[in-house]
């Protein structure tokens, strides 16, 4: 078993926001959860700690937190059963409207298939996404649910993120006096269909006038964040995301932060003695812009008249409580700046730090590719996230790394860790400490590869909904290996 958290539950550090959070002794309380930082210290450290300086740091912290040993994985699938959506995010290649020809509804039958292949080399879990189809009626989420609880009686549904469950809300006019009212019917009836959990998807940047530009008929993050409450009220765990590397300033990363751990510590204050459920985990990753309408906006310093001596717009109109207007810089929206190996580690490092009362920091391979997702162990993550079955969202931006649970074993050792599976909950299931280990069992590693890549995309002339699905040899091709 995992160590309890006990930091979640322990008295709450205080913030101490007139210190210096370069001072040696104010890290050292920091690394020991005696003190929080505060906004304000957490951009400052972002903008001016060297960044191998702030890597330790992190790793300090979560080495406080998790032990010098074991570093963790999780065995899932991540299912998009739909990708007719209503929102219009210009961050996203992967949505559909229902009449394109690509647009599809998997069938129950396909998501079976697809959970017996992940139940076949010993996966725990689903993680189960969709767009927001506005067809899809509540019975069919239940029948769903109810069919996969009935053949798979020990598999963890993770499934159905805040803006799906805001859509629901909207779709289903469930019975409530608030919007909370709803949320909580709605969740209540999924939970009792099998629901476990909820993922974090979504999340991107909660500052009202980054969402604005960049998640149309998305909902805000007070909705965001109060689908999440609710889930934690009925006893729910959850995650929770930030996608970063776009128009947003740094200010807006630590608000967005912010705004988590405040939610958190108002679950922990009002849940957590009545078997309530908290975030269990923050998962940050840079956009990537293949195929996406925001990908097309100019890099800062490539348009015409950016001045690369003056501030990058999406940090003119940040700021720490969030409340920027994008009237603020006139080229706000119009300029990305995207986000490499080195911002991400930073970005990543500085979650580790404020995020005091969330257990596990994910490293983002996925995006960064699995050797900055192993540097990503010393930058303050403790979970290398999923073996990766199946990826159709960020593989659609133009990003696809396939590592198999040898290749992710591999990693984490050789980043001098012990790899161990774990759960939804971060209980371990298994710690490789034997020969047999997966990765210590591989004779050949030229001869590893992932067996199959799975891309749902349409067939040439496929019947309403139909899909098709390559194996590792058709869709090897956009698949990054190790």
């Amino acid at each position: 078993m995992a160590p309890e958290p006990l930091h979640i539950t322990s008295p709450r550090a205080a913030l101490n926001p007139a210190a210096d959070p370069f001072d040696s002794g104010f890290l050292q309380a920091l690394v020991g959860g005696e003190v929080r930082l505060s906004p304000k210290q957490a951009l400052a450290l972002h903008r001016e700690m060297p960044l191998i300086e702030l890597g330790r740091w992190a790793d300090a912290r979560c080495r406080a937190l998790h032990g010098d040993s074991i570093r963790t994985y999780v065995i899932d699938r991540n299912i998009n059963y739909t990708n007719v959506c209503t929102a219009k995010c210009t961050f996203c290649a992967f949505r559909r409207d229902e009449e394109d020809d690509d647009a599809y509804v998997l069938e129950q039958s396909e998501i079976h298939a697809k959970i017996r292949e992940l139940v076949d080399i010993g996966g725990t879990q689903i993680l189960m996404q969709g767009g927001m189809h506005p067809g899809l009626p509540l019975d069919w989420y239940e029948d769903l649910l109810g069919s996969i609880r009935q053949a798979f009686p020990d598999l963890h549904i993770h499934a159905f993120s805040p803006p799906e469950m805001v859509e629901f809300v909207h779709f289903f006019n469930p019975p409530g006096e608030s919007f909370e009212a709803k949320v909580r019917w709605v969740l209540t009836r999924l939970q009792q269909w099998g629901l476990h959990s909820l993922p974090g998807g979504g999340g991107e940047i909660f500052a009202d006038a980054v969402r604005r530009k960049i998640g149309l008929g998305k909902c805000d993050a007070e909705s965001w964040l109060t689908v999440m409450r609710v889930a934690h009220e009925l006893g729910m765990n959850t995650s929770a995301t930030m996608m970063f590397g776009h128009i947003e300033g740094i200010a807006d990363r630590i608000h967005h932060m912010d705004l988590v751990r405040t939610w958190q510590d108002r679950s922990i204050d009002d849940f957590s003695t009545n078997g309530g459920g908290r975030y269990m985990a923050f998962i940050s990753w840079p956009f990537q812009r293949e195929n996406t309408p925001l990908g097309r906006a100019k890099h800062w310093g490539d348009g015409p008249g950016d001045d690369l001596s003056q501030p990058f717009p999406g940090d003119v109109v940040a700021t720490l409580d969030g409340t920027g207007s994008k009237g603020d810089h006139p080229e706000f929206g119009r300029r990305v700046r995207m986000a490499g190996a080195s911002e991400y580690l930073r970005t990543q490092a500085i979650s580790r730090l404020y995020l005091d009362n969330i257990w596990s920091i994910g490293a983002s391979w996925v995006t960064m590719g699995p050797h900055i997702g192993q540097v990503a162990l010393a930058f303050g993550a403790s979970d290398m996230g999923s073996v990766m079955m199946e990826e159709n969202v960020v593989s659609a931006a133009g990003t696809t790394y396939c590592l198999s649970e040898e290749v992710i074993c591999h990693l984490i050792r050789d980043a001098g860790f012990l790899p161990a599976q774990r759960d939804n909950a971060y209980d371990l299931l298994r710690v490789h400490d034997a020969p047999t280990s997966p990765d210590l069992a591989v004779d050949d590693w030229s001869k590893l590869r992932t067996s199959k890549l799975h891309v749902q995309r349409a067939a040439a002339a496929p019947a309403p909904g139909a899909t098709v699905e390559l194996g590792w040899e058709q869709a090897q091709e956009g698949c990054k290996g190790p």
